[in-house]
């Protein structure tokens, strides 16, 4: 039996030629030396095989890897940020600490006491915590910081605002509200020059096919900065605010005893959740303490546990096994949709891919600055920000308040503060006429007026604001309901400060009249509750769903009835083989366990100098030949040394770990039976 490498059909023995569609049966002997080499593919959604006989192919093992002993030697891995040139790593980098890669491993850790959730927003963040034995007896006895000083507006007071200053010498300086004010004392004392204010720069990661270490931001007035240290000193502002109200309140706890849980969207690419991590890790939070929560998954699981009057009727805790849910988590910066399935009382099972999009609160916000803009100018705004930071934020500051407080039904104007003597001043300077001119000089000179340093607005320019946004959101939802995994899902779980919106509700009620709208009390700390809760149970959710296609780079002997010219690699002795094939290890929109292992062994040159290198691609397409074609990227590499002798031949087996919110990989040396040293680097 053999495997045609064209469609993947079966064939006798005997068989020269695919029955399917005639390719020539490939050679069986060994492609040569180049540092990619296949000895294992996936062929479909559940069996690996592995080229063991010059017959053909057998069936490989698919295993749930359990890390051993790491103290001595490197037994698991994850992906850790790096620069990387277009031709893959040049330089090994330092050795990454171990990560618990088995949610279920961890769940029966002892040490713990305590977990502590940090919600890193695109607008506001917050963190939670709850103690070891109270999950045990009540669950939803969770606590929240309600000491952040939201300057008299208790709406967001449970949060604070996603912001970071430094002082000139890029330290840290203050975070949150406090960064707000402190900004807009310098700028009004004139001397904010040399600062660097930070607002809104998650959104930096989403959508970003490389994330590493060579990101650079750039601060509110253009001031560029290293991306990670940024994050770093933001992540850390909340982890030390945490610790100080812990010893505060006399818990007890001692950091070591601390389970960590960072939240991050189900939609960002695998690069994008562990330049996170990294930043986690750097802030001081052990890298065995610490979990990666994906948002929707966290809002998912808060729910399970909220009693029935807490979720307008509906009761997911009692909720029969089979019971399929969307979940629709809009926040900030992203909307985060995936669908879940309800498996037992005491776990869920994701049913399709996470999808989603920029299209959160912050979107609306834009479109909220463009009318001003549209109105005075954009020079206007920007001289307002720059010369008012704290009048531009208390601007969008009641706006936020707007964006709750609006009806889809409302006939009326309404009504916003504005800084008034502030955008007077910059009309004069800059337009050479008042703001009441301005106005009514203006494209919306019918619908906005001004009165009493007050804006008023009509409520249908109001709801065009929104507009955009609710409809890419409904868009994506129908998008996920026109899948087959979702033809029969009834429920739509609305969470995320966003979602607490009634002219979302109203929208997403009128474009699905049949399906039963839950929107639950707390939607806005849905994901930071939901984060304490995952960080005690991390196999509450039992499988996932791939976004991608995941694989090696290969080298196979060069057919000229399969294989593309542009990949035609010549050796010295005259042999030619195609470079660059996609090998899958798993494939996109697979359905795969947590915790599950998918190994491949590899023939590998080596020697004692030179490290072996291990390329590993993402892929959009369901089934990709190149590792260079459109939707391709290079994930990361492992560096692989071996420590004793060997011939120019090695074989290695490659455990690649699927499933978790984290992709997780080992190398072990066949020949000698041990780990070897690696790191995997994401590009």
């Amino acid at each position: 039996m053999w495997v045609c490498f064209n469609c993947h059909e079966f064939n006798d023995a005997n068989k020269d030629k695919c029955v399917k569609c005639e390719t020539p049966r490939q050679q069986r002997e060994k492609p040569k030396g180049r540092n990619e080499h296949k000895s294992a593919i996936l062929f479909d959604r559940k069996t690996m095989y592995t080229r063991g006989t010059p017959e053909g192919w057998q069936k490989a093992t698919k295993t749930t890897y359990e890390p051993q002993n790491v103290t001595e030697k490197l037994e698991s891995v994850s992906l850790s940020p790096i620069s990387q040139s277009a031709h893959g790593p040049k330089n090994v980098s330092k050795r990454l600490e171990s990560v618990p890669l088995n949610p279920r491993k961890m769940e029966q850790d002892p040490d713990y006491i305590l977990v502590a959730a940090l919600d890193f927003g695109t607008a506001y963040s917050g963190y939670a915590f709850s103690m070891r034995g109270n999950f045990k007896t009540d669950p939803l006895k969770i606590h929240s910081n309600q000491a952040w000083n939201a300057g008299g507006r208790q709406l967001l007071s449970l949060k604070t605002p996603t912001c970071l200053l430094l002082n000139p010498e890029k330290q840290f300086d203050a975070f949150g509200y406090e960064a707000e004010n402190k900004y807009s004392d310098l700028v009004m004392d004139d001397e904010h020059s040399d600062y660097f204010f930070f607002r809104r720069f998650k959104m930096n990661l989403h959508n970003k096919k490389k994330v590493g270490n060579d990101l650079i931001i750039e601060d509110i007035t253009g001031k560029p900065m290293a991306a990670l240290d940024v994050f770093t000193l933001s992540i850390k502002a909340l982890v030390n605010h945490l610790l100080e109200l812990l010893e505060k309140q006399g818990t007890g706890v001692k950091p070591e005893e601390i389970r960590w849980v960072l939240t991050v969207p189900a939609i960002w690419t695998d690069s994008a959740k562990q330049f996170m991590r990294k930043g986690a890790v750097q802030a001081g939070i052990p890298e065995n303490k610490l979990f990666i929560a994906l948002e929707p998954e966290a809002a998912s699981i808060f729910c399970q546990y909220l009693p029935t009057e807490k979720l307008n009727g509906a009761d997911f805790k009692m909720a029969k096994p089979g019971t399929k849910y969307m979940v629709v988590d809009l926040g900030g910066g992203t909307a985060d949709l995936t669908v879940h399935e309800k498996v037992s009382n005491e776990n869920l099972k994701e049913l399709c891919s996470a999808t989603g999009n920029n299209c959160g609160g912050t979107s609306v916000d834009e479109r909220f600055l463009q009318m001003f803009v549209d109105i005075f100018g954009r020079p206007v705004m920007n001289s307002l920000k720059e010369e008012d930071p704290s009048s531009y934020l208390d601007l969008f500051r009641d706006f936020e308040t707007v964006k709750r407080i609006i009806e889809p039904d409302r006939n009326t104007k309404v009504t916003i503060s504005i800084p008034y003597p502030s955008i007077n001043k910059c009309c004069l300077k800059l337009l050479n006429k008042d703001i009441d001119s301005a106005v009514d000089a203006s494209m919306y000179a019918d619908k906005v007026t001004l009165k009493g340093g007050k804006l008023r607005i009509a409520p249908e320019l109001v709801k065009n604001i929104f507009k955009p946004t609710i409809e890419s959101i409904v868009s994506l939802m129908k998008d996920i309901f026109e899948r087959a995994q979702s033809s029969d899902v009834s429920q739509i779980l609305l969470v995320g400060g966003f979602s607490e919106c009634s002219l979302v509700q109203d929208a997403i009620k009128r474009a699905f009249p049949d399906k039963r709208i839950i929107n639950p009390d707390e939607a806005g700390l849905a994901v930071l509750k939901g984060a304490c809760l995952f960080g005690h149970k991390p196999d509450y959710i039992t499988s996932r769903v791939m976004r991608f296609t995941y694989g090696t780079g290969i080298s196979l002997p060069f057919d000229a009835n399969i294989h593309d010219k542009e990949h035609l690699v010549k050796e010295e002795d005259g042999e030619e083989f195609c470079d660059g094939l996609f090998d899958v290890i798993v494939r996109k929109n697979d359905t795969v366990d947590i915790g599950t292992a998918i190994e491949h062994n590899f023939t590998v040159d080596c020697n004692d100098e030179e490290p072996w290198e291990l390329s590993l691609y993402a892929s959009t397409k369901e089934k990709p030949m190149f590792v260079d074609e459109t939707g391709c990227t290079l994930l990361g590499s492992m560096k692989i040394s071996f420590s004793k002798a060997s011939d120019t031949e090695r074989e290695l087996r490659v455990a690649f770990l699927f499933g978790n919110t984290e992709l997780g990989v080992t190398a072990t040396d066949i020949l000698t039976g041990e780990t070897v040293s690696s790191s995997f680097n994401l590009n």
